[in-house]
C-alpha cells in the first residue's frame, strides 16, 4: 500500500472505534452522518458530501456493507473496501464506516449524529417510511434532520447501465491485499497442487467443430447451402475436467460412460495420451455424448446433438460405486451434466460411496436440460452456474449475494464458486460467508465452451493445497479466462495460468507484500 492510499485508510473506521473518537452525545464538535451504498461517486454525490460538510465539524459517511445491498441482482460493482477508499480520499470527509446492517438504524443510535443529511429527493412527495424511521431515532435524541439542496440528481445505477468503469484489477488487487494473499503465493500453490491425487467421475462429452464454407441458399426457404472442410474433435465434459487436472501435475483417475462407437476409441486414445488412468464403462444401450457445432466462415450455423440422456442401470451404478470407494484419492470430483449418471436416486448412493476425509467437489454445467445442485448435499466445494442455482431455487430475482447465501444453507455447504459468465464469479467460503466477487480476466474472447471446466480443474486442486477459497477463486478464474482465449475445448497448463498471472501483475503495476 503506498503511503497515499494509507493516509486515506486511516480515516477508514469501526463504529465501535468511531464511537470513542467524535465522543458521546451532546458533544462540543458537531457531527453530521451521510449514509448510502455510494457504489459509483457522482457528482450528486460531491455536492450532498460537501454541503454536509458545511453544517458540522465532522463529517462521517457510512456505507452499506456489500451483502446488505439490494438495489440490483448483480450489485454492489464496487466491492465495499473500495467503495470506503473512494470516500475517504475527498477531503470533507473525515471518516467512512461499514455499516453491517440493512437499515442505519443501528448506527444512528449508536453514535447519534447531531445531523442526519439525506439528499432532497427524499422530500418529494412526503417521507418515505424508511425515512421516517431514521427521522424518528434522530428527534428521539435531540438530533436534526438536514435534507441537502441537490439541483443536480445523478444515479449510480443508471451511470453504471449506460458504461460500468474497468477496475477489475483494482478489485483482485483489493481482495488479495485484505487476505494477505500475493502473486508469489498464487504461483506457488500452483507448485502444491503436483502429485495430489484426485478422482473424476462424470459424463464424458465430445465437442465437435465442423467447419464449413457458405455456398449460397434456396429461393423458396432458408436453407443455408455450406461446403464441407473439416471436423476437429476435442474432449469435453468431465473428460477435459480431468485433462485440465493432470496437465496441472495432479495424478488423475477418471471414471466415466462411453458408448460402444468410435468415439469411444478416440476418448479412451486421448486419455492414454495425457496419461490419465481411466475407468471406462461401456454402455451399449447409449452413444458416446457427441455435441457438433456447425460453423461456416466463423459463425455458428448449427449444433447436432448425439445424446442419450435416460439414467444409468443398476449394474453400471454398482461399477461406479465400487469404483468410488476402491480409489485412494485426496479428492472425489462429481462433473453433472445430467447425461445419464448423475440423478436424484444416483447421486445419495455414489456419494455415500466416498470416504471419509475426502475432499467432496460438485459441479454443474447442464446447458440443455436441467439438473438440480440442491441434490449435492453436505459438499466441501460446488461450483454451479447462475441460471442452475436460480432454477434449482425457483429465484429468478435476487441479488447474488442473497442467492449465495440460500444455496450454501440449502445444499450445507462449507464453499461456493457460482459462476456468472461474463460478469465473472461470485464465492463464499466457511469462514467467509458475506461472499466476494471475481472478475474475469479474459484478454480476448475466442470461445467460451469449457471455462467451466477449467475453473472447476484449478479450484479444486488450489483448495486442496491451500484451503483457501480466495485462493481458489483467483486461479479458478485465471483458468477460465486462459480456456476463453483458444478455440475449442482445450488443456490448459500451469504455464499458462502463470503467464496470465504475470501479465496481470504487470498491468497492475502494484506489488504486494505480506506485511502490506
Amino acid at each position: 500500500m503506498n503511503n497515499t492510499q494509507n493516509q486515506y485508510s486511516k480515516k477508514i473506521v469501526s463504529i465501535s472505534k468511531l464511537k470513542k473518537i467524535i465522543r458521546n452525545y451532546p458533544r462540543k464538535e458537531k457531527v453530521i452522518l451521510c449514509h448510502g451504498n455510494f457504489d459509483v461517486v457522482h457528482p450528486g454525490h460531491v455536492r450532498h458530501l460537501t454541503y454536509a460538510k458545511s453544517k458540522a465539524d465532522i463529517l462521517v459517511v457510512s456505507i452499506t456493507a456489500d451483502r446488505y445491498i439490494q438495489k440490483g441482482i448483480y450489485k454492489p460493482f464496487v466491492p465495499e473496501d473500495l467503495r470506503a477508499l473512494n470516500l475517504a480520499a475527498f477531503q470533507m470527509v473525515d471518516f467512512v464506516t461499514i455499516d453491517y446492517n440493512r437499515k442505519p438504524i443501528k448506527i444512528l443510535s449508536n453514535i447519534k449524529p447531531d445531523f442526519f443529511a439525506k439528499g432532497f429527493e427524499y422530500t418529494s412527495g412526503g417521507l418515505p417510511p424508511a425515512t421516517k424511521e431514521e427521522a424518528k431515532v434522530v428527534a428521539s435524541y435531540g438530533g436534526e434532520m438536514i435534507f441537502t439542496p441537490g439541483d443536480i440528481v445523478y444515479s449510480s445505477t443508471k451511470l453504471l447501465n449506460l458504461s460500468q468503469p474497468k477496475i477489475d484489477n483494482y478489485k483482485l488487487i483489493n481482495l488479495m491485499k485484505k487476505n494477505k494473499i500475493t502473486f508469489d503465493i498464487l504461483k506457488e500453490t500452483l507448485k502444491k497442487i503436483k502429485n495430489l491425487k484426485v478422482h473424476v467421475i462424470g459424463d464424458t462429452i465430445i465437442d465437435s467443430y465442423t467447419r464449413t464454407n457458405l455456398i449460397g441458399g434456396h429461393h423458396k426457404t432458408p436453407t443455408p447451402s455450406v461446403s464441407y472442410q473439416e471436423q476437429t474433435n476435442y474432449i469435453g465434459g468431465a473428460g477435459i475436467v480431468a485433462k485440465h487436472m493432470k496437465s496441472s501435475g495432479a495424478n488423475v483417475y477418471f471414471t466415466t460412460i462411453l458408448g460402444k462407437d468410435s468415439l469411444k476409441n478416440f476418448v479412451l486414445k486421448e486419455m492414454e495420451k495425457s496419461k490419465i488412468k481411466t475407468n471406462a464403462i461401456i454402455d451399449r444401450t447409449r452413444p458416446t455424448t457427441n455435441k457438433n457445432t456447425i460453423l461456416s466462415n466463423g459463425y455458428k450455423l448449427l449444433k447436432i446433438d448425439k445424446v442419450d440422456n435416460h439414467p444409468i442401470s443398476e449394474k453400471v451404478l454398482n461399477k461406479i460405486k465400487n469404483s468410488i470407494s476402491k480409489q485412494k484419492t485426496d479428492a472425489v470430483i462429481f462433473s453433472d451434466f445430467r447425461h445419464g449418471i448423475f440423478n436424484k436416486t444416483s447421486i445419495p448412493i455414489l456419494t455415500s460411496s466416498i470416504k471419509k476425509g475426502v475432499f467432496k467437489v460438485a459441479d454443474s454445467q447442464v446447458a440443455t436440460r436441467w439438473g438440480n445442485i440442491t441434490d449435492f448435499k453436505n459438499f466441501d466445494l460446488i461450483t454451479p452456474n447462475e441460471k442452475e442455482a436460480r432454477f434449482s431455487l425457483a429465484d429468478q430475482d435476487s441479488s447474488i449475494s442473497d442467492l449465495t447465501r440460500r444455496l450454501k444453507k440449502k445444499t450445507k455447504q462449507n464453499n461456493l464458486i457460482l459462476k456468472l459468465g461474463e460478469r465473472g464469479v461470485f464465492a463464499s467460503g466457511k469462514n467467509y460467508m458475506s461472499g466476494f466477487s471475481m472478475p474475469t480476466f479474459t484478454s480476448r474472447v475466442i470461445d467460451a465452451v469449457g471455462a467451466g471446466d477449467a475453473l472447476l480443474a484449478y479450484a479444486t486442486l488450489s483448495m486442496l493445497a491451500t484451503k483457501s477459497i480466495f485462493i481458489a477463486s483467483i486461479l479458478g478464474s485465471i483458468a477460465a479466462a486462459c480456456e476463453c482465449e483458444h478455440e475449442g475445448n482445450v488443456t490448459i497448463n500451469t504455464e499458462q495460468v502463470i503467464n496470465k498471472l504475470n501479465s496481470i501483475q504487470e498491468l497492475s503495476r502494484y506489488k504486494i507484500s505480506n506485511k502490506a
